[in-house]
């Protein structure tokens, strides 16, 4: 038996178990042994192939979408629609082919703007598939040969350089300085140094420096490595699978809608068989009883209210559009107005995503940095005041600076209006730094860099040999690193004139803990004057260095961000940090923004997973910040909080997000710096990636349900109003005061046309002022409902008692209806007067304040009065609805008996206030 063919056998053994493999656990050889391949000459063609047959290519599982139709189908599953198909039907059987063409007329354009939002099939698995698509160099036979990703088998010998993308989940076997930006998986807002020595089996994702992720990108150094997952089993699969079981949630409008919808349903089939057997009790025709029964139906349906939910959530759209934010989904709009947490990701949601250097230790002085990113804004302070380079005292900084500018390998360049770092972050920041204090890279060219020792992470340093002065033989060394790795070599301190003093390494320590506790990054440098030499080695910094200071680094949090984070919280949204960042870093930014206090609110992934269901439910609640989460606890935080009857959205821009950003009522994605899957994800992007926008979000929320209920409100009591008079007259064996193809004339055209301009309404000044909605709060609450009830009996009075007045008096059939109807529209009117901002924003506009005129309510009564004109007055109307022409005497009692609308309206707001 050959090698090659106990290779195979043996990897064709165990490939049902490598998904339970810890390979951040198995030393190189052992991994190398497990997957039945070579450290140094890799896989042969002839074995890439069979793997490649026997386990697929790597690329993730994409999902099947629905078809058109079914999608289009799935839009008429709503009880409403079922009310309005329902009537629709009716009035076919008794062929009134008009009552029934506008029916289905306005069934069927509901369910087309349904369709078009709708539309837009979930990408979340394609985008993933996507980011993990590139090249890959690869050893196989000894030779090393580039080829696709999705090639790559179980066993494949990776090499990777600075710039590469990971193409699939690999054990590192070597590595020269490698730095890995996992931020998109892990939230690491710094790249990760890796290594290759074996880990401890419960070492979290984002702490295996011994492996490197499908999807990360190489910030710095070289690797190998071997690959031990692909396609569906790396950890950006994973992810997907957790994206495709995420339970896409309705939005608490959707259920409230649902709820009430099917409730109307129950009570107008209920009321029309009780009509019918009251009818046939009564000794009427079963043909009379069913046409009352039919009109009673008719009546009782809002054929508007379909309408005016979707027209109120998209004007809310197009608002908030040009508010920076994009709706995928209609009813998103109003389940952020009614949010009550947002879980915010950390890394370029709540900070710049852009290392900044806020706080140098030098010379013994303490100083520090204005300015945040890599724009050169900024200035180097001490006590507040600018520091004057030119006096004396400030020789430690200007070294430090100079320091960090030189031992570096990164640069910045301005471009499409903007600096953009070439590097990575952490150089980056260093690089602003100097250039704040007037250091250039361009102006240090005296100084030529001669030799490099790059950073590699068992050491913790990197080093840099500079030409110094020629002409007395001299070069300099310049040392950036870790604390722990510079103190041990430095021996003396640059003090602020320039003069070496003995160093107290504790005196540093004690301000690296006092930098580490705000958060900070510290990275400490030194130097060392050498003779003129052209190589440089690590005896050469072994001992004998000059500290120069200390620099404390962060991802600041936007300006912006911090006072949106304040108006959510005064609005009565707690606003909660999930990131996979370090725990000091993320409680840090925490106390910046306001977000927590005490150090109780903070948990870490570790303590997460250590906790049963109930305290972990606990902790979602109490917690403010959750740090080095996994995508999973992220995914668990959400859920944890929904079941406390939270309603939840959820901020991201990573593929890490994904999963969370899915599960949550509303999941909000960042437009520019998001990745693909987490834009895929959610329900609203933000244009800007900018959190204040989020403010501007829940405003638009709140105002849209608000227009909602003052929309419901409105139309209800004028469906009520006229069931009450349609099952009084039954009762009451008399001729009906309106009748069916009336009633459609009255909810289709005058209900319409009033009710839409409350879709307009401009927001009120106190929607922010206001705590948030109760998620558990019924559509009809007690204050809505009184409201509804008491206008129904007005405008039942109001149809009844004009009916048989006229009725009585002239004994004219049609002119009683006809002067009912325009007695409901005229108190339709004066009540829309009364719930809408058009009157008090004429007063205000009067004053001189610039304040929106709300025009849409006139617009909407002047279209109105002129059709029930011709309604009353034009002869083919007259035919067709059965009206008669009303003298201007008459017209002027219908405008009087609904007058006293104004009064009952401005009562009730003092107890159920609609603005």
């Amino acid at each position: 038996m050959t090698a090659d063919t106990i290779a195979t056998n043996t990897f064709s053994e165990t490939t049902k178990d490598l998904l339970n493999y810890e390979w951040h656990t198995l030393g190189e050889q052992k991994v190398v042994q497990t997957l039945a391949s070579h450290p140094e000459a890799g896989l042969t063609h002839e074995e890439a192939t069979k793997r490649h047959q026997q386990m697929g290519a790597n690329q993730l599982t994409g999902k099947s979408g629905k078809s058109s139709w079914l999608r289009f189908l799935e839009q008429f599953n709503q009880p409403l629609l079922y009310i309005l198909l329902t009537a629709g039907m009716v009035t076919l059987l008794l062929k009134d082919w008009l009552d029934a063409g506008v029916i289905f007329g306005v069934t069927l354009i509901n369910v087309i703007i349904g369709y078009i939002q709708e539309s837009k099939a979930e990408g979340a698995i394609a985008a993933l598939s996507k980011a993990v698509t590139t090249e890959a160099t690869i050893i196989r036979d000894g030779q090393k040969t580039r080829l696709a990703s999705t090639e790559l088998v179980l066993g494949d010998l990776v090499l990777l350089a600075s710039g590469d993308k990971v193409p699939a989940d690999l054990r590192l076997l070597s590595v020269r300085g490698l730095q890995v930006d996992e931020s998109a998986l892990t939230g690491e807002s710094v790249p990760v140094e890796k290594a290759t020595a074996s880990l401890a089996v419960e070492t979290p994702l984002a702490e295996r420096s011994n492996m490197v992720y499908a999807g990360s990108f190489v910030s710095f150094g070289q690797a190998e490595g071997i690959v031990v997952a692909i396609a569906d089993a790396t950890e950006t699969g994973r992810i997907s699978q957790l994206i495709e079981s995420s339970t896409n949630l309705k939005t608490p409008l959707t259920r409230n809608i649902d709820k009430f919808s099917k409730s109307l349903l129950y009570v107008i089939l209920g009321l029309a068989a009780l009509t019918f057997a009251i009818g046939l009790g009564q000794g009427e025709s079963w043909i009379d009883v069913f046409k009352a029964s039919v009109a009673l139906v008719v009546s009782a349906i809002p054929e508007g209210l379909p309408a005016i939910v979707t027209v109120t959530l998209a004007i809310g759209v197009s608002r908030m559009a040009r508010r920076k934010a994009i709706i995928r989904k209609l009813p998103a709009v109003e389940t952020l107005g009614s949010t009550t947490v947002i879980c915010s990701d950390k890394t370029g949601t709540l900070t710049e995503n852009q290392m900044t250097v806020q706080k140098i230790y030098a010379g013994g002085q303490h100083y520090t940095v204005s300015g945040i990113g890599y724009a050169p804004d900024g200035e180097i302070l001490m006590d507040r005041q600018p520091v004057d380079f030119n006096a004396d005292g400030h020789i430690a900084l200007w070294e430090s600076l100079e320091a960090g500018l030189l031992c570096n390998d990164s640069h910045i360049e301005w471009g499409d209006g903007q600096w953009d770092l070439v590097g990575t972050p952490t150089e980056g920041a260093l690089i602003t730094a100097a250039n704040k204090a007037g250091l250039t890279q361009e102006n240090l060219e005296q100084l030529p860099r001669i030799d490099t020792i790059p950073f590699e992470s068992e050491f913790q340093y990197m080093a840099t040999l500079h030409e110094l002065d020629a002409k007395r033989s001299l070069n300099v060394i310049y040392l950036k690193g870790s604390v722990e790795a510079i103190l041990q070599r430095c021996d003396r301190l640059l003090d602020a004139q320039g003069q070496q003093v003995a160093l107290n390494p504790a005196a540093v320590e004690q301000e690296v803990a006092g930098m580490a506790n705000q958060g900070l990054r510290v990275l400490a440098f030194a130097s060392k004057e050498v003779a003129t030499k052209r190589s440089l080695n690590r005896n050469d910094i072994d001992r004998g260095l000059v500290f120069l200071g200390l620099q404390g680094i962060i991802d600041p949090p936007r300006e912006e961000a911090i006072a949106a984070v304040k108006a959510c919280q005064s609005a009565g949204i707690q606003v909660k940090m999930i990131t996979g960042d370090h725990a000091l870093t993320a409680a840090a930014i925490a106390r910046q923004m306001g977000i927590c206090s005490t150090e109780a609110q903070v948990f870490t992934g570790r303590q997460l997973a250590q906790m049963d269901e109930k305290e972990f439910a606990q902790a979602a609640e109490q917690g403010m910040v959750f740090a080095r989460v996994a995508p999973e606890q992220k995914l668990h935080l959400v859920k944890a909080l929904q079941s406390q009857g939270e309603i939840v959205a959820m901020t991201g821009d990573g593929v890490n997000d994904a999963p969370a950003l899915k599960q949550a009522d509303i999941g909000v994605a960042m437009g520019i710096a998001g990745a693909e899957v987490a834009k895929e994800s959610a329900d609203m992007l933000l244009t800007d990636d900018n959190f204040a926008s989020i403010e501007a979000a829940v405003e638009e929320g709140r105002s849209v349900y608000r227009n909602l209920r003052k929309a419901i409100a409105f139309l209800l009591p004028i469906n009520v109003g006229e069931s009450m008079t349609i099952l009084i007259a039954i009762l009451l064996a008399t001729v009906l005061p309106i009748l069916p193809i009336q009633i459609l004339w009255l909810n289709m055209v005058s209900s319409v046309a009033l009710i839409a301009p409350l879709a307009f309404e401009p927001k009120s000044g106190q929607v922010m002022q206001q705590p948030p909605r109760n998620p558990r709060e019924r559509l009809l609450s007690g204050g809505l409902l009184q409201r509804i009830i008491a206008i129904s009996v007005f405008n039942w009075v109001v149809i009844f008692g004009m009916f048989q007045w006229i009725l009585q008096t002239t004994g004219n059939e049609a002119l009683a209806r006809t002067m009912a109807i325009n007695g409901l529209v005229a108190a339709e009117v004066f009540y829309l007067l009364s719930i809408s901002q058009f009157l008090p924003s004429l007063v205000v506009r009067i004053q001189g304040k610039r304040t929106p005129v709300a025009y849409a309510p006139a617009i909407g009564i002047v279209i109105v009065v002129i059709l029930q004109c011709l309604f009353s007055q034009w002869s083919m109307m007259n035919q067709v609805f059965d009206t008669t022409p009303l003298t201007f005497i008459q017209a002027l009692i219908c405008m009087g008996v609904g007058l006293p609308v104004v009064f009952i309206a401005l009562i009730l707001q003092r107890f159920d206030p609609l603005n």
